[in-house]
């Protein structure tokens, strides 16, 4: 989807600027799990640009920079709750601490760090003399976010006419052809469907990288090619190396000159030098390793076993820097005068790949619509990834919004609760800052958000004969996991469901009618959620019965007028 993209001058920038504040287990170890993912006071407008309402974000800026909660169309109490949630899961002992930064429309609305980025000494943890504190600057290992990078390195690649999407590796790889091998593709590795298992110790396996990498060429397959989705490293290693022989140059040099040199993102490189490492959060304390206390080095295995560069890991970068590449996809590969990548490319990034897999729904190297981490940023058009030290970022291309969340949550060991709830619930205060436009201006019912939750709004009626229930409904549900219900009752116990229920995303605002048997003396609008994952969730307008106006009341529901 092409978009428009409001250029502006420098000084429109500057003007801008003033009006914010801003499973398979280790032969070395049993006990050491593969390094991947499995799955102050702000000052702000609270009215939102009535036209940049969810879904129509309206023109985006070419460049991120700092902005206003009111010019990025968002309401500010939302964003203003994300500290909380942060301070809690640090209290929690989730993370050592976070940065989180959010844009929408090109405007920075939220960026703030928390906590330590360097706290422990020792797995036992034994604090540091000298804490370190997080800055909005600091420095993450991003873990499996780098996955992107080299994706995106290999599509400009692709731009060049190196190679085709559904070429054989063996092509670029000849001795990748062996042990069934022979057909994995491309595509296959970027959706990671080539049939690789999800990870091999690769640090424990011969004394050079090279000796590494012909290790996995040679690896057996676990599944046939294409026929199963399986989340593997291996995959994007492999993809690097196709991308040093066909571009020549080793991949970090790549990713520098074609991707964070062209987006100013100084502050994103891998095997950071020694001067960097006070503005590095620290990461785990390794004694397999023979490493100590991991910091300002890159934490995975495997990918430190390979100099430190690797396809699957070894980018370190700042939140402002990943917005920034956030940024360039959703302005279809632009960022400022620089054309990172094609309008077309990009598509094919973000595209469901994989439909045949529903769950698991990837683009190239990004993750479409995954709720247990975008929560209710989720979408078709929703894209992301997170890294295992305890990264993500989620792009939310109808919106035009970025959310990076960056946490230390290894520090200083892996084992720790999941980063997932912080995860969910910082996307879900981003999603509920992006107003939904609802009919006339009018105050509208919203169902609110919940876990293993059943949210009703009630009204008391005296149905006589059958009667029409009509209402307005715009609904963005978690799809076949949570439901709307529209539910009577004779005496306000026992509720049966009347009508069909609603899941998945409405189009747009639609207006419904449903059938109210005889004997109904309660109504309710009832919204049933699962364990974890929300949508951006259920709104209700103008509910009447044979046009007579009824009167709800709900401990649950709230009125919006945004």
């Amino acid at each position: 989807m092409k978009r428009k993209l409001s250029y502006i001058t420098l000084s429109a920038l500057v003007s801008t600027s003033f009006l914010a504040t801003t499973e398979i287990e280790t032969e070395a170890d049993s006990k050491i799990q593969s390094s991947i993912e499995k799955h102050a006071s702000k000052h702000a407008q609270d009215t939102a640009h009535p036209q940049f309402s969810w879904g129509t974000p309206g023109p985006s800026s070419p460049v991120l920079h700092p902005g206003s909660v009111r010019g990025a169309g968002m309401v500010a109490a939302p964003l203003k709750e994300i500290d909380s949630v942060m301070k809690e899961m640090i209290q929690n002992d989730v993370m050592p601490g976070a940065v989180t930064l959010v844009a929408r429309r090109g405007h920075i609305v939220q960026h703030e760090a928390y906590g330590h980025a360097a706290l422990y000494k020792d797995d036992q943890e034994t604090k540091l003399e000298d804490p370190l504190k997080m800055t909005k600057d600091t420095i993450f290992d991003v873990a499996s976010l780098s996955k992107i990078f080299t994706t995106i390195a290999a599509m400009e690649l692709y731009e060049q006419g190196k190679f085709e999407l559904d070429d054989p590796v063996a092509a670029y790889i000849p001795e990748f052809a062996q042990n069934g091998k022979e057909d994995v593709t491309i595509r296959q590795l970027m959706t990671h469907t080539s049939g690789f298992k999800p990870w091999v110790p690769l640090y424990t396996i011969g004394e050079t990288k090279q000796g590494r990498l012909e290790h996995v060429f040679q690896y057996p397959l676990a599944n046939e090619p294409g026929s199963t989705y399986t989340y593997s490293d291996l995959n994007m290693i492999t993809l690097a190396v196709i991308v040093e022989r066909l571009s020549g140059m080793p991949l970090d040099q790549f990713v520098k000159e074609h991707i964070t040199e062209p987006l100013d993102m100084n502050d994103t490189m891998y095997n950071p030098p020694e001067e960097l490492k006070d503005q590095i959060a620290a990461t785990e304390y390794q004694p397999w390793t023979n490493r100590g206390l991991v910091w300002g080095n890159v934490h995975d295995e495997n990918a430190w076993s390979l100099g430190g560069v690797a396809g699957h890991a070894g980018v370190f970068s700042t939140a402002n820097d990943l917005a920034k590449l956030g940024h360039m996809i959703i302005n279809d590969g632009r960022y400022g005068s620089k054309q990172i990548l094609e309008p077309e490319t990009v598509e094919l990034l973000v595209e469901n790949q994989i439909p045949q897999f529903p769950g698991d729904e990837h683009g190239l190297g990004w993750e479409v619509g995954q709720g247990w981490y975008m929560d209710a940023l989720s979408g078709p058009t929703a894209i992301g990834h997170t890294g295992y030290t305890g990264t993500s970022i989620v792009i939310n291309r109808s919106n035009d919004t970025v959310a990076v969340l960056l946490t230390n949550r290894v520090h200083p060991t892996r084992e720790t609760v999941s980063t997932n709830p912080a995860r969910r619930q910082f996307a879900r205060k981003v999603a509920d800052a992006i107003p939904v436009n609802v009919p006339h201006k009018s105050k509208t019912w919203f169902s609110g958000y919940g876990d293993q939750d059943s949210q009703t709004l009630t009204a008391e009626v005296d149905v006589t004969e059958d009667s029409t229930l009509s209402f307005k409904t715009w609904h963005r549900i978690e799809p076949g996991y949570d439901f709307g219900k529209v539910q009577v009752s004779e005496d306000g116990e026992t509720w049966t469901t009347v009508g069909e229920s609603y899941t998945g995303l409405s189009a747009d605002w639609t207006q419904e009618e449903v059938t109210i048997p005889a004997g109904t003396n309660f109504i309710r609008f009832n919204y049933e959620t699962d364990s974890y994952t929300n949508g951006r969730g259920w709104y209700i307008s103008n509910p009447m019965l044979d046009n007579n106006t009824l009167s709800f009341s709900s401990n649950d529901w709230v009125k919006r007028n945004y």
